[in-house]
């Protein structure tokens, strides 16, 4: 059972947005006791100087000033540690993922806090983890050749360990979107909770 959802959405869209639609539906399928709502409609500021050079820094050596520079990323990641599943509402934008995604995927993405080095290479740290991507497209066929969004997210969770990922896909709304979206929510009755 789902104890703890972590539910975000990458659509800059707040209204009629395919995957705002779908990822409720997942999250309402999945009925965890407890749901942490990110919304990145609310754009992450994107990495500075600043911000990496107080990420490279030993933790115990930071001054306050690098530690307020992670704090926002402390919390999305702290937000990823107590989720069981995490549901990601996620369109396709000119063939990959939104610019408002990837600012979180560099917030999140932090060696030695998500994932770390050995000499096997890297090794995500948020094992035991389930991921489900609610991606939408107006003409991109998802799992294309042109699909540089479900592959690339599914590779970033995979990277922090989190390798049990579930696609449901309302692709190509702008040919058919009626039987998309139909089959798309079709998909969502199905997963196992």
């Amino acid at each position: 059972m789902t104890k703890t959802i972590l539910h975000i959405d990458a659509s800059a869209r707040r209204e009629g947005s395919a995957t705002r639609e779908l990822s409720d539906r997942i999250v309402q399928h999945l009925n965890a006791e407890a749901v942490i709502r990110r919304d990145l409609a609310a754009p992450l500021p994107l990495l500075t100087e600043d911000w990496i050079n107080a990420n490279f820094t030993p933790a115990d050596q930071r001054s306050d000033a690098q530690r307020d520079h992670l704090s926002l990323s402390d919390e999305l990641v702290q937000e990823l540690q107590d989720a069981d599943t995490i549901v990601i509402g996620l369109p396709i934008y000119n063939f990959s993922v939104p610019a408002a995604f990837k600012a979180w995927i560099d917030m999140i993405t932090r060696v030695g806090v998500t994932f770390s080095y050995s000499e096997q290479g890297p090794k995500g740290l948020l094992e035991g983890k389930r991921a489900v991507l609610a991606i939408a497209s107006d003409g991109v066929p998802v799992g294309s050749e042109v699909d540089f969004a479900t592959n690339y997210a599914r590779f970033i969770l995979g990277f922090v360990g989190i390798t049990n990922v579930d696609v449901v896909a309302a692709d190509q709304l702008a040919m058919k979107a009626e039987e998309s979206l139909n089959n798309a929510r079709k998909a969502v009755s199905e997963l196992a909770a």
